[in-house]
């Protein structure tokens, strides 16, 4: 098999909370393999301060230069990495005006929907369009030092626009990193932790008057900001109701709150209401 779909492989395997400790193992064992591990395995967020504004920022492969990261607040690397190599890394012109604008969105988009945690995002030029990415991480301690929790989301896009600039095609792939553990004296420890990704694509109208780019800008940050928006609502449902409401139907299963003779008689119950119903 071949080394680099043998290491995909056995992270499948091995539980999602130690990803990035198991990811560190496997590129010291295997440090020609870095690079496709980095940019194809998806592990919580880090963050890093910038000492230019103080502000915090993520981390992750696509504003990475060897172990620099860009801060989307200052556009400069930390640490520094040499002037010929930032050139072709940092972002100018409509593309730094666009991720500046949506930095500042899902700044917003953050304090409203996570009270708190970190966002960035990044863009670069592509030789058709652009591409970006939109991060969000939030972490707590609820109920002090026995629960804990983790989100991580990462959103991919890609953007291509059509002849005259008045639509555009965006391309979204979206992966959100949940971790959650509780432990005390009385469950003795719980861990509840995995990734779930989804992508859509769509075709929406860039508003503008006239030839300014400004306004086409402007409708690339709004259309973005709507479908990073959207999608987190819909995954956010879907491990609501789907996967935690399976869980919660599988160990009902398991074992059952209620005596089994009272769970028998409620569905005795529920089944003669509907037979009712259907006459």
């Amino acid at each position: 098999m071949d080394p680099f779909d043998a290491a995909l492989d056995l992270l499948r395997r091995l539980p999602p909370s130690s990803t990035q400790q198991n990811l560190n193992g496997i590129i010291a064992l295997r440090p020609d393999l870095e690079e496709d591990l980095l940019s194809s395995v998806d592990v919580a967020l880090t963050s890093k301060r910038c000492p230019k504004t103080g502000r915090d920022f993520l981390c992750c492969d696509y504003n990475r230069d060897d172990s620099s990261y860009r801060s989307p607040w200052s556009n400069e690397f930390e640490p520094p990495i040499e002037a010929e190599a930032a050139a072709d890394l940092i972002p100018g012109g409509r593309i730094r005006r666009m991720e500046e604008s949506l930095n500042a969105g899902v700044d917003v988009y953050r304090e409203l929907y996570y009270e708190g945690g970190i966002s960035s995002a990044y863009l670069w030029a592509l030789e058709e369009g652009f591409a970006g990415v939109v991060l969000f991480k939030k972490t707590s301690s609820a109920g002090g030092s026995a629960g804990k929790g983790g989100w991580d989301s990462i959103h991919v896009l890609e953007v291509s626009e059509a002849a005259g600039k008045r639509s555009a095609h965006y391309k979204l792939t979206s992966t959100v990193i949940l971790d959650l553990g509780l432990s005390s004296s009385t469950v003795d420890s719980l861990e509840l932790a995995g990734n779930l990704t989804r992508q859509t694509e769509s075709d929406l109208a860039l508003t503008h008057s006239g030839s300014r780019e400004s306004d086409i800008e402007q409708s690339h940050v709004v259309n973005i900001g709507r479908m990073v928006e959207d999608m987190e609502t819909r995954m956010r449902n879907l491990l609501q109701e789907v996967y935690f409401g399976k869980a919660k139907d599988v160990v009902g299963d398991l074992r059952s709150i209620q005596p089994l003779s009272e769970v028998g008689r409620e569905r005795d119950a529920h089944k003669e209401v509907i037979s009712k119903m259907g006459r």
